[in-house]
């Protein structure tokens, strides 16, 4: 199955805030992402260092973890992945490698432009105040 499938098919299992297509909103926290999932807080951060690999959450002085929009769709995959197809965690990371190294090169250089143009977008609207 590829990601586009997956994505689709995620869309109508969990749908995304309405803050997730802000340009504004880069970061997500882990009570907001555990949210997101309808999932306990300490699912998501068991799955942040179990696919450590895929997800590179931020990190604050304390240790909080914020997670980018390409950290929430790489989130949605192994909530796909483990918990509507059931697979364990070894079989989610297999299926991840050999399908998404790819996928997963293409979302992180999407994710870093949007995360650009955010940034740019807020640059942009404090000079037009001036």
């Amino acid at each position: 199955m590829k990601m586009s499938d997956i994505n689709e098919e995620l869309d109508q299992m969990i749908p995304l805030p309405e803050t997730f297509h802000d340009q504004d909103r880069l970061y997500y926290s882990i009570g907001e992402t555990a949210q997101i999932f309808q999932v306990p807080v300490s699912t998501i951060r068991f799955w942040s260092n179990e696919f450590s690999h895929y997800l590179k959450p931020r990190t604050n002085k304390k240790g909080n973890r914020f997670f980018s929009k390409n950290d929430i769709s790489i989130l949605r995959t192994i909530y796909y992945l483990t918990r509507v197809k059931g697979h364990s965690l070894q079989k989610a990371k297999e299926a991840m490698r050999d399908n998404l190294i790819g996928e997963a090169d293409n979302a992180t250089i999407v994710a870093s432009l949007l995360e650009i143009k955010g940034i740019l977008l807020r640059f942009l609207k404090i000079l037009d105040e001036k």
